[in-house]
């Protein structure tokens, strides 16, 4: 491997599929079949032969020829072409763009494509004409592309081995490709390396041919510490998705580059420490819980993403001091909850669930015994907070009166009323609605006591979490008959996955709804939630925005217009001036600089010059008290 005094070795790319996201002359035909009936057809034709022969089922100089044959283009689609193909660069090219430009002397692009379209694509990357070597059209007097120049060497079987052949290039030389062209120019021991580039497409024959595997053009500048855009390449960040959030997750974390992995069920304490080392990200829903032993076995891990709105499966303050920020959903499922918790009402009123088991069972019992209309009831909601307040905004527009008890003063809507005590509460209300949160405060926060103190034949529901109510004192209440019905959504204990049985004093009970733990499980609100949650992660990562986090100080940062540097230390007198004294020892110019702290850490984040001495990184990861440091560039 080169080092910093040596010469760059020469860098050999193949540009379709490899320097652009496509191939050429599939986009080509796109563009000049288009609106023609049979476009799709003979489209997918020609993409299947440049499978084909990327893959070294057939020779190239076949897979060529029938493509050509098949293209129907002119000349005049050209320019079209080149549009798009702009817009198609790989990611991680465009994004170090700035290298190529740097060091176009030693790069190269080898193709089988056409120099007509990949020559404008690659001079705006510095790479001059000489430095391109392609295949070129041949056109009729109409301007129709009848072929390819057939003396060019690369229109040939073989051709790329010949070019590297006639370029003699004076040092070593790596390539960097898809298809097994590329591949054959290190069989025939004209590069030391090939880099088998999978950013786009993985074809495992070239895969298993290979050197090495490229995710991104930014592992390679990584290895080789060559300059790049990005402080770390992002197909090492790893996801690790339990509990099945929606895939729109995945597929976030997937198109920014990052590997995941998913797992459908929870994992106990032990299975998760032996799964959490090398993770950066893991998402959990409400089953994991995230003890100090799992952050202690958590080597690389940045964030946690809850795919809820509770966290108390989460030790925030154990993941506060070892620097990893915790996001959750606070808002994108609230409408789901309300909607079960209205709908939950009602059923209980009408006695729902002890009719419909009857009929199931052929047993007919029409009767109004114990069922009333909830216009003009009272609705007891305890917890007003996003959930709480939306849900009395729903009651009173179906006719219910609203009364609401909360530790934090709340601006209540409508006509809702506030209950200085939750036993001013519980003595009025017809139904009593729980969403408070996880706090261990809050366990057993409803028990024997508060169920005697509420009206005869009253509702209660819990869609909040299991823990917050006394579920024998429940069960009690209702066997007896002091409470009409209840409607229960978690429980203390929640079996892991689908397979476990359920076990609960709950069951079997009269005018009992049992449901497991769905408040939030509708696809608008698990696709919300997929969504919200990668979204506040990948910010924090890529610019070190804290806010919406449940564990951080909340910052919300300018966009970045330098090197930007995350400080996440104790709180402790003094660690900004050590920082400060640092950057000044070293000469570091500061352009802007951003404290928030909590009554733990601190979250220091300076912007500085892109020039700098690489010894004021390690001074600032030495810095005492000093729990995490990153940089983003």
């Amino acid at each position: 491997m080169p080092n910093t005094a040596a010469p760059l070795p020469y860098l050999v790319f193949d540009f379709d599929s490899t320097f652009t996201q496509v191939e050429g002359l599939d986009e080509l035909a796109d563009i000049a079949l288009q609106g023609l009936p049979n476009q799709a057809a003979v489209v997918a034709q020609i993409r299947a032969l440049t499978d084909q022969g990327m893959a070294g089922e057939i020779g190239f100089q076949e897979s060529l020829a029938k493509r050509l044959a098949l293209l129907g283009a002119n000349e005049k689609h050209l320019a079209s072409l080149v549009a798009r193909l702009k817009t198609r660069v790989s990611e991680s090219i465009r994004r170090n763009g700035n290298f190529f430009r740097q060091f176009a002397d030693r790069i190269y692009v080898v193709s089988s494509g056409f120099r007509e379209f990949i020559e404008p694509v690659v001079a705006d990357f510095g790479i001059t004409a000489d430095h391109v070597l392609a295949n070129t059209f041949t056109f009729d007097e109409e301007g129709r592309i009848t072929g390819c120049d057939p003396g060019n060497v690369l229109s040939r079987d073989g051709g790329k081995i010949r070019q590297l052949v006639l370029l003699d290039l004076d040092g070593p030389v790596y390539v960097f490709g898809d298809g097994y062209t590329d591949y054959q120019i290190r069989e025939a021991g004209l590069a030391h390396r090939f880099y088998a580039y999978t950013e786009n497409v993985a074809r495992p024959t070239v895969v298993a041919r290979a050197d090495e595997v490229l995710p991104t053009f930014d592992e390679f500048l990584y290895q080789l510490k060559l300059p790049m855009t990005l402080s770390y390449p992002k197909n090492r960040i790893k996801v690790l998705l339990l509990e099945n959030p929606d895939i729109r997750a995945k597929e976030l974390f997937s198109e920014e580059g990052y590997q995941v992995e998913t797992v459908p069920g929870g994992l106990d304490e032990d299975e998760l420490i032996q799964r959490i080392e090398g993770v950066s990200i893991l998402g959990i829903r409400s089953k994991t819980q995230v003890t100090k032993r799992v952050l202690d076995a958590a080597n690389r891990l940045i964030s946690i993403g809850a795919f809820c709105i509770g966290t108390n499966q989460i030790d925030l303050n154990e993941a506060m001091k070892k620097g990893v920020a915790v996001f959750n959903a606070p808002f994108s499922n609230t409408r789901s909850v309300v909607e079960l918790a209205l709908g939950e009402i009602i059923v209980l009123a009408r006695r729902i669930p002890e009719k419909n088991p009857k009929m199931h069972a052929g047993k007919w019992d029409k009767s109004a015994k114990g069922s009333f209309e909830i216009r003009g009831k009272t609705l007891g909601i305890v917890g007003y907070g996003n959930i709480g307040s939306q849900l009395s905004v729903v009651a009173e527009a179906v006719g219910m009166k609203v009364v609401y008890f909360d530790v934090a003063e709340k601006l209540q809507l409508g006509n809702a009323v506030k209950c200085r005590t939750l036993d001013e509460l519980l003595a009025q209300a017809d139904v009593v609605t729980l969403h408070i949160d996880g706090r261990r405060e809050n366990e057993n926060f409803i028990g024997e006591k508060e169920f005697a103190q509420m009206k005869p034949g009253a509702l209660f529901l819990n869609n909040a979490r299991g823990h917050v109510v006394d579920v024998p004192a429940l069960a009690a209440a209702l066997r007896s008959g002091h409470l009409g019905g209840a409607a229960i959504d978690v429980f203390p204990y929640e079996p892991k996955t689908n397979n476990e049985s359920f076990e609960n004093e709950l069951r079997g009970l009269p005018n009992v709804l049992l449901t497991p733990h769905i408040g939030g499980s509708t696809a608008e609100a698990q696709r919300n939630i997929a969504e919200f949650v990668p979204e506040r992660i990948m910010q924090y990562i890529n610019t070190g925005n804290t806010q919406q986090s449940v564990n951080f100080p909340n910052i919300q940062l300018p966009s970045q217009q330098a090197h930007r540097l995350i400080h996440i230390h104790a709180n402790v007198p003094g660690v900004l001036a050590k920082i400060n004294n640092v950057l000044a020892a070293h000469h570091v110019n500061i352009l802007g600089q951003y404290l928030k702290t909590n009554e733990h850490i601190g979250y220091v984040i300076t912007d500085i010059n892109r020039e700098y001495d690489q010894d004021v990184i390690q001074a600032l990861r030495a810095v005492e008290h000093t729990i995490k440091f990153r940089v983003l560039y």
